[in-house]
C-alpha cells in the first residue's frame, strides 16, 4: 500500500484487519454500472466518510507502463476545467504544447539516445546531461511552456475548496490491486463531496502531466532509493514473483516513469477511471433515501466505459527451488523467509491469518522463543498478505545484540516445524481468535476506518467479508493450521532475504530499529517527507490528528505511531526555533 498525499493512512496498512462484527451495507447501482456501499451510522454526528474506489492497481499494469496507475493518484488532484486553472481555454492550449514537445523528446531518447547507450557512449539516456542538440532545444521549450503554464494554474485549489467548507483528511493511496478516493466532510456539504468527485472523474484534465513525474521521481526516492533496505526490498520482491505483474513496484520502475505520455494515460484512463470500474463508499451520518438522488444526478452522469477492464491473465508459475538474496545496507541486520500463498478469499486464507497470529504480539511464539527466551531478536512477526491474484506468507526478524541473521532464520525453521508437527493447542488458537475480534471490533468504531475497510475488501474481492471472516475465522481448527503449514511451507517454496551491516555504519535509531522490518521502511519513508514539511499548523494539526487516533491502533501498532509523534514535534520545535516563536 502506498501513500502519496499524507501520513496517517500509513497505519492503517500496518496490519491486515479481520472484522469481528455485522455491518449493515446498503448496496445500489446506478444505470452506468457504478456501485455504491452506503452505511447509515449517527455515532459520529453531522459527519460522513466518502471515497471511492478504482479497481485497477498496479498488477494491471504491463512493463512500459509500470506505475502509472500510482501517477493518476496524483493527477486526479490536479482539477479540472472548472478548479485549478484561471483560464480553461489557455490551459488546455498549453497542455496539448507539451504533450507535442515532450512526444518528440520521447522519440528520441527511445531511439537516438538508448543505441547510444547499447553502445556504451553514455551512460545514461534519460540524463539530459546527454542530450543531443536538438533534444536540448525541445526541453528548453518544453520548460518555457511549462512556466507560462503555471502562471494561470491555481495550485492545490482543488484540496483548498473542501477544506474551506469543512472538509478534512482528504487523500488517496494505491496498492497493487486498487487505487482509493476519501476524504471527510460534514453532513450538510455531502452534495459538495459529490460534485467534486464526480467532476474530477468526469473532466479531469491531468494538468502538470510531465512536472509531476519530477514529484513521482523524488517520492521513489524517498520511498526507495534513500531507505536502508527500500532498493533490497524492491529486488527481492521482483525475485519472488516470477511471472506475476506483482513483481513491478508499485510506484513504477524509473523508465518507465520517464516515458508514458499524456495519450497512454488518456487511454488507460479510458479503461480503468470509468463507472462500471468504479465503486463509491459512504459511511456516516446521513439518509440513504435523501443522499441516493445526489448520487444519481452526480455520478449518473458519468459514461460507462466501452469495454470492461482486461482480465489479468497472467498466473505465478509454480517456485521449485529455493531462491536466496544477500545484502548488505545501512540497517539493523535482519532476514525475511517469504513463500508463495493464496489469495484473497481462498478457503485457506483464514487459517494462514490465524497462524500468523498464533505467531504474532507479545504473547506470541515469535516473541517468546526469539525475543525474550534466546534472546537474539529485537523485534519478530509473521504476516499472510493475501492481494487479489496470488498471496504469498512472511516472516521478518531482526537481531539483537551479537546474533546475526542465520541465526535468526534458523529460530524461524524450528518455529515452522513445531506448527507442523504439534497440533496447536486449543486454548491457545481460542486466545488467538478472541484478539482478533477484539482488535477487529475496535477498528469498525471510527467512520473513517470502517470506509477504508470497505473499499479494501471491495478492490479485492468483495465488503461482504467483513461480516463473512468472523465465522469462517472462528471455524478454523488445529488441524487446519498443521495442514497449511505443512502444505505451503516447503522449502522450495521460499525465498529469503538476509540483510547485514556494512562495516563501520552505527546502529540506527533505537526507537526505530525496535519496529519490525516492513513498518519500520514504512514509518521511515512517513518521516523523510515530513522532515521536508515547512506548513507550522500542517504539522500540529498532523500531531493532534494522529494522538486523537491512538485508541483507535491497534496495541501492536501504537509503538509506530508513537515514533511518528515523535517526529513530528522535533519537527515542529525546530520549526519555531529557527523562527524564533
Amino acid at each position: 500500500m502506498h501513500l502519496a498525499h499524507g501520513p496517517v493512512l500509513v497505519f492503517i496498512a500496518l496490519s491486515t484487519p479481520t472484522v469481528a462484527q455485522h455491518v449493515e451495507v446498503e448496496s445500489f447501482v446506478l444505470d452506468n454500472g457504478m456501485e455504491f456501499l452506503l452505511v447509515e451510522r449517527t455515532e459520529q454526528p453531522n459527519s460522513i466518510a466518502a471515497g471511492w474506489v478504482a479497481k485497477v492497481g498496479s498488477v494491471n499494469e504491463r512493463p512500459g507502463i509500470t506505475g502509472i496507475s500510482h501517477f493518476f493518484e496524483h493527477m486526479m488532484f490536479k482539477g479540472t476545467r472548472t478548479i485549478g486553472t484561471r483560464d480553461a481555454d489557455l490551459d488546455a492550449e498549453y497542455i496539448a504544447g507539451q504533450e507535442a514537445i515532450k512526444g518528440q523528446l520521447n522519440e528520441l531518447i527511445w531511439t537516438v539516445q538508448y543505441q547510444r547507450f547499447r553502445r556504451g557512449e553514455i551512460d545514461d539516456p534519460w540524463n539530459a546531461a546527454n542530450d543531443t542538440d536538438q533534444m536540448r532545444t525541445l526541453r528548453a521549450e518544453l520548460r518555457e511552456l511549462a512556466e507560462k503554464h503555471r502562471d494561470i494554474i491555481v495550485k492545490d485549489e482543488y484540496s483548498e475548496v473542501y477544506t474551506k467548507l469543512g472538509g478534512s483528511s482528504m487523500n488517496a493511496f494505491t496498492s497493487e490491486d486498487l487505487t482509493f478516493y476519501f476524504v471527510n466532510v460534514p453532513s450538510n456539504k455531502f452534495e459538495l463531496w459529490a460534485w467534486m468527485e464526480s467532476d474530477r472523474l468526469y473532466d479531469s484534465v491531468f494538468r502538470e502531466f510531465y512536472a509531476e513525474r519530477d514529484v513521482v521521481h523524488e517520492e521513489r526516492r524517498l520511498r526507495t532509493e534513500s531507505t536502508p533496505t527500500g532498493k533490497f526490498r524492491e529486488q527481492f520482491n521482483a525475485m519472488f514473483w516470477q511471472s506475476s505483474p506483482y513483481a513491478w513496484p508499485v510506484i513504477g520502475w524509473p523508465s518507465d516513469l520517464n516515458s508514458y505520455t499524456r495519450k497512454e494515460a488518456q487511454r488507460y484512463f479510458n479503461i480503468y477511471y470509468r463507472p462500471n470500474n468504479l465503486v463509491g463508499v459512504v459511511v456516516g451520518d446521513f439518509q440513504a433515501s435523501a443522499i441516493k438522488p445526489i448520487i444519481r444526478e452526480y455520478f449518473g452522469r458519468l459514461s460507462r466505459g466501452e469495454a470492461n477492464p482486461p482480465a489479468v491473465v497472467t498466473l505465478e508459475v509454480e517456485q521449485r527451488a529455493q531462491m536466496r538474496m544477500d545484502a548488505q545496507c545501512d540497517c539493523q541486520p535482519q532476514v525475511e523467509v517469504r513463500y508463495h500463498t493464496v489469495p484473497f478469499g481462498h478457503v485457506d486464507s483464514f487459517a494462514l491469518e490465524l497462524m500468523a497470529e498464533v505467531l504474532n504480539g507479545r504473547t506470541g511464539r515469535l516473541y517468546k522463543a526469539m525475543v525474550e527466551g534466546q534472546e537474539i531478536a529485537s523485534s519478530a512477526s509473521a504476516g499472510a498478505d493475501g492481494r487479489k491474484y496470488a498471496g504469498a506468507f512472511s516472516f521478518r526478524a531482526q537481531v539483537k545484540g551479537d546474533a546475526d541473521p542465520p541465526q535468526l532464520e534458523e529460530a524461524w525453521y524450528e518455529q515452522l516445524a513445531r506448527l507442523q508437527e504439534e497440533p496447536v493447542p486449543q486454548r491457545e488458537l481460542q486466545k488467538v481468535k478472541n484478539r482478533i475480534a477484539a482488535n477487529a471490533y475496535r477498528r469498525l468504531q471510527s467512520n473513517f476506518f470502517l470506509l477504508i475497510q470497505l473499499g479494501l475488501f471491495e478492490g479485492i474481492g468483495g465488503w461482504e467479508y467483513i461480516n463473512e471472516s468472523p465465522a469462517k475465522l472462528q471455524a478454523v481448527t488445529t488441524d487446519d493450521i498443521t495442514r497449511i503449514a505443512n502444505t505451503y511451507f516447503d522449502k522450495s517454496n521460499r525465498a529469503v532475504a538476509l540483510y547485514t551491516r556494512k562495516a563501520g555504519l552505527e546502529p540506527q535509531d533505537v526507537e526505530l530499529a525496535a519496529l519490525d522490518a516492513p513498518t519500520r521502511d514504512r514509518v521511515q519513508q512517513q518521516v523523510n517527507q515530513l522532515l521536508k514539511v515547512k506548513d507550522l499548523g500542517r504539522l500540529q494539526m498532523m500531531a493532534a490528528m494522529m494522538e486523537g487516533m491512538m485508541d483507535q491502533v491497534p496495541p501492536d501498532d501504537q509503538a509506530a505511531v508513537k515514533y511518528v509523534v515523535k517526529k513530528i514535534k522535533e519537527r515542529i520545535a525546530e520549526l519555531e526555533s529557527s523562527s524564533g516563536n
